[in-house]
């Protein structure tokens, strides 16, 4: 018989449900996050600028759903708008194949903005469990559903397109917005009656916060540019396919599954070590994508970097379940997510401009120095937090 860990509800129960609904939601806004840019320039015959404009659309949506209008909710309203918002997920997701080059842009926004309300309630219930362990573990667990769903739906892009439009897949992967809206209803929010509203300004003044924001733009940031050019970096230097690009990111999931594994397996005591080791590969990575003279060699660099990716985002979920209450945490999760959403709103727009000034090439190049700045401010917040635990008597996580 599964414990029941105090929260009402058996762990293994919990699994199921944040399992099931984050490998929809991951799974189907990753596909058109990753096909939206090759649609743009294959389909409409986008220019880069505009490539980067649609994907950051999507972006500044989810940014103005999560930052301005979740954070602000209790947990009851929360619950209604999550619920609203998966239902019309579940409706605009078709409409892409209908989409032509106008269209588009409203089609994009919205399935951004819904998604404002969808991945920061998820991430506020796999971290409910009261036993700091079974919390770790659930959300470790949690960002190794991401990874597996981020491994299966590029592999599934590259077999449908094979035989089919890039436009078509929209309607294959519909599928998945109508399980995400079915499971909304069996989502646990938490018991927030007698808690006081927190503010934003409370959040970001907590250093275990700073740390987990500065962490994950250590990778954002480039994974952005990533998510946006990769494909078409590829494409263009090397003549490679659409399937072989897709399988390419699946392969960039595949290591950051793996990753991941890891963590879900054996939840870290201390993540310090692991964010500044996350840095390193990152900065390897990109120099290697920026020397590589054959697609063999970006493929190589491409598995690599997938290793930071899967460390850094868990790294930073559970830096933030454990520098807040459980009554404070949505607040944190929900400022964290909308700071998420402002990078890739940001970088898309910026790296189209790039891009189109120094080539495709260079432009990973300029991230580097970027990272190393990050760097040098996450080192002091973690300083901030390990002197702030040592002053309380705790050691260091």
């Amino acid at each position: 018989m599964v414990r029941d860990n105090g929260s009402g509800i058996s762990f293994l129960s919990m699994v199921i449900i944040i399992v099931s609904i984050t490998f929809a939601v991951r799974g189907s806004n990753n596909m058109y996050m990753t096909e939206i840019p090759l649609v743009a320039r294959y389909v409409f015959h986008y220019g880069e600028f505009l490539v980067g404009s649609i994907s950051a659309l999507a972006a500044v949506g989810t940014f103005l759903m999560s930052a301005l209008i979740n954070s602000r909710l209790r947990s009851r309203e929360r619950r209604a708008v999550f619920i609203t918002s998966s239902l019309i997920y579940a409706i605009v997701f078709p409409l892409f194949y209908l989409s032509n080059a106008i269209t588009i842009w409203p089609i994009v926004f919205v399935a951004g903005f819904v998604l404002g309300a969808l991945m920061p309630n998820i991430i506020t219930s796999a971290g409910l469990l009261p036993d700091r362990k079974q919390r770790e573990r659930l959300l470790s667990i949690y960002t190794l559903t991401l990874s597996i769903s981020l491994v299966v739906g590029p592999a599934l892009e590259g077999y449908l397109l094979d035989f089919m439009p890039l436009l078509k897949t929209f309607l294959i992967f519909s599928v998945f917005p109508i399980i995400v809206f079915i499971l909304s209803f069996f989502l646990r929010f938490p018991d927030e009656r007698n808690s006081r509203k927190i503010r934003g300004g409370e959040v970001v003044k907590n250093h275990g916060f700073r740390a987990a924001v500065y962490n994950i733009m250590t990778y954002n940031i480039p994974f952005a540019f990533i998510l946006t050019f990769g494909g078409i970096y590829a494409m263009s230097r090397f003549g490679v396919s659409y399937s072989t690009v897709t399988l390419m990111f699946a392969s960039f999931f595949f290591t950051s599954f793996l990753s991941r594994m890891i963590l879900a397996v054996r939840p870290p005591e201390n993540i310090w070590n692991l964010m500044i080791l996350s840095v390193v590969i990152t900065s390897v990575g990109l120099i290697g994508i920026v020397e590589s003279f054959s697609f063999l060699m970006i493929e190589a660099f491409f598995l690599l970097l997938g290793f930071p990716h899967g460390f850094t985002y868990p790294l930073s979920v559970i830096s933030i379940s454990r520098s807040f209450s459980t009554e404070a945490r949505n607040a944190a999760n929900s400022l964290f997510f909308s700071i998420m959403m402002a990078v890739g709103a940001v970088m898309p727009f910026v790296s189209g401009g790039l891009v189109s000034a120094i080539g495709l090439r260079y432009s990973f190049a300029v991230l580097i120095p970027i990272i190393l700045v990050l760097l040098f401010l996450l080192h002091h917040e973690m300083s901030c937090v390990k002197r702030g635990k040592i002053s309380e008597g705790a050691s260091p996580s």
